[in-house]
């Protein structure tokens, strides 16, 4: 994925600025999909552009490949692909984007690409060109059949389960590399075992992030209001659901199962950058491009408020480095309450995503994250795991050994309980065969 670094570039005038290593996704559909998921909060974006075909132009993908890849001051660069649903572009597309990404990358840079997808789309022609250029993708599962279900419909209003796995087991068959994401939200949140054994042990996937689903519920669409829809997780929800799911993890999956959420709160703990925009102390590096060239803050902001300017009028460098965009990242952290400032888990969470800053802290200042509670007691939960596995890292030990460490932990607590309800003539619990009054008993 891409890096968080930055680097400097020479501009007129000046002897140099900071250039971040930004990231764009692009959306060569906008908002056209061909599911209809219940919670999705992209869809309504097809009213921003109410007479456009929604289909990105040869002209718009050379200028934004040159663009991008012009900006870049690091070794390796992410195309990253999403909608909507990306797919609807045909193959063709993408066949022509690898060619423009070669034809303008700098000498000994490495270009990746990304695609997030329902999956429905899929098949062999499809695998074999992930394959061979080593796309990474993101599929879209929220679970077993009747979670997955409950939200993710198509245009019909019929189920996709079925579909979506056909996906996953063709990308498996096919050796194309994905990763699962899937949402958290009302239909699944009390299940965090089931979700999180199916996709281990059925999908078999190893890489998973798990996104809450937090949805404003407006006329709008835009990223305004106080009120959530009924689909949305509660933070309580989320924490538990993540607390449910990291217990299991920890004692068995660590360095098998990569949970991005579990990744990045251990760099936090490590002394590292989170390396996910939304625990970022501030934001703003992490940008969305329309159909037809529009450049807008973030991913979540694409309305006209937050609408940077379009590649083919504007630089994208210029757009990147601009005020309007300087501001809306520093804002993440200037406008934290507080009571967040003051949070002992401040140093991971950092006040969480600007979009769901809609609650007002206990003493009445406004921008607490919706999903405030959850984040506080996941954090506080994993702390010991965390501070072990920091600690083994920084030794050049893998943090797998906190499997172990919790094993002899447990097996050690287990012990002390029987000791302590063992009657002197009982077979001592330790499994030495004597009684207990001449085994641990004599030293009570």
């Amino acid at each position: 994925m891409p890096s968080h670094t930055s680097s400097t570039l020479p501009t007129a005038g000046t002897a140099s600025v900071p250039v971040p290593a930004f990231h764009v996704m692009m959306k060569p559909r906008g908002a056209i999909c061909n599911l209809d998921c219940r919670y999705c909060y992209f869809l309504s974006k097809e009213r921003l552009y109410p007479e456009s075909r929604f289909r990105m132009t040869d002209e718009v993908l050379d200028a934004y490949t040159r663009q991008y890849i012009e900006a870049q001051q690091v070794p390796e660069v992410t195309f990253a692909w999403q909608g909507g649903e990306p797919t609807l572009m045909g193959l063709d597309f993408f066949r022509r984007a690898v060619e423009r990404q070669q034809g303008y990358k700098k000498p000994d840079m490495k270009v990746f690409n990304t695609l997030q997808t329902n999956g429905t789309l899929l098949d062999e022609a499809w695998c074999d060109f992930f394959r061979e250029h080593g796309f990474l993708i993101g599929l879209s599962l929220d679970g077993p059949r009747d979670l997955h279900d409950r939200y993710r419909v198509d245009k019909a209003g019929k189920p996709t389960f079925d579909v979506v796995m056909r996906a996953a087991r063709l990308m498996q068959e096919r050796g194309v590399e994905f990763n699962i994401l899937a949402t958290v939200h009302a239909a699944n949140a009390g299940h965090p075992l089931r979700v999180y054994r199916f996709l281990r042990d059925e999908v078999k996937t190893r890489f998973i992030q798990f996104i809450p689903i937090v949805e404003r519920d407006n006329d709008t669409g835009y990223q305004e209001g106080e009120r959530v829809t009924t689909r949305s997780v509660t933070g309580r929800e989320y924490g538990r659901f993540l607390i449910g799911i990291f217990d299991e993890w920890v004692r068995r999956d660590v360095g098998q199962v990569y949970v991005q959420i579990f990744d990045v709160s251990l760099a936090a703990w490590a002394g590292e950058r989170p390396g996910l925009c939304i625990f970022m102390e501030t934001c703003g590096d992490a940008l969305a491009m329309e159909h037809n060239g529009d450049l807008y803050s973030c991913d979540h902001f694409v309305e006209p408020a937050h609408l940077l300017g379009n590649l083919l009028e504007i630089s994208m460098m210029d757009m990147v480095t601009s005020e309007q965009q300087r501001l809306f990242g520093a804002n993440k952290r200037d406008t934290l309450p507080r009571y967040c400032r003051e949070c002992d888990v401040r140093f991971v969470c950092n006040g969480g995503c600007p979009k769901d800053r809609i609650l007002d802290t206990p003493d009445g200042e406004a921008g607490l994250n919706y999903l405030c509670e959850g984040f506080k007691t996941f954090f506080r939960h994993i702390d010991g795991p965390m501070r072990f596995m920091a600690n083994e890292l920084r030794h050049r030990r893998p943090p797998a050994n906190i499997m172990t460490h919790i094993r002899r932990q447990e097996t050690e607590t287990a012990l002390q309980i029987a000791l302590s309800r063992a009657g002197r003539n009982d077979p001592c619990p330790c499994g030495s065969g004597k009684k207990y009054k001449l085994c641990h008993g004599q030293e009570r």
